[in-house]
């Protein structure tokens, strides 16, 4: 049984890198099969077909991001603040999963979007709930600009336009 959980971790893993740098349309099966080392019949042991794969991979990145932010612990003028360098530091140390969320919008399969979308609102409700147990007026407004924020940073990265998240001195 453990191995079983292993191989699809691993499958999990593989994808999320395979994605991420070829996108959901270029990405293949066998691409990811030869990366997690497993054939790729064995990819639909776990999973039904490519677009399962990708929702799967998809709540594999954002509930690493989800679970950072939630872990996030300091005094109410300093959250925000703090749930963003905690973003920036996983944008360094976990970049293709951070990436794997951020495009997951842009894919058309209505399904994918679908699930985007429950995830995104899951995430400003809980950074919203958040920021409201802190006592943070406006947590709603606050969730909002903050997730914009992400998104703004992570394009910048994408892009190498770093000045979009630094103002010019």
């Amino acid at each position: 049984m453990t191995l079983k959980i292993d191989k699809k971790d691993k499958i999990i893993e593989s994808a999320v890198s395979v994605f991420a740098d070829d996108g959901y349309h270029k990405a293949t099966t066998k691409k990811i099969a030869l990366a997690a080392g497993v054939t790729q019949p064995y990819i639909f042991h776990f999973f039904r077909n490519k677009e399962d794969l990708f929702i799967h991979v998809i709540d594999y990145s954002y509930n690493r991001i989800h679970q950072t932010f939630m872990e996030v612990d300091a005094p109410a003028d300093k959250l925000i603040e703090t749930m963003g360098q905690s973003f920036v530091k996983m944008l360094e140390t976990h970049r293709k999963e951070v990436l794997m969320v951020m495009q997951a919008y842009t894919i058309a399969e209505t399904v994918i979007r679908e699930h985007s979308a429950l995830l995104y609102t899951r995430m400003f409700d809980d950074i919203s709930a958040k920021l409201r147990k802190k006592g943070i007026q406006f947590p709603e407004q606050i969730a909002s600009n903050f997730i914009g924020t992400g998104l703004l940073i992570t394009v910048s990265e994408v892009l190498g336009l770093p000045q979009l998240r630094q103002p010019s001195k």
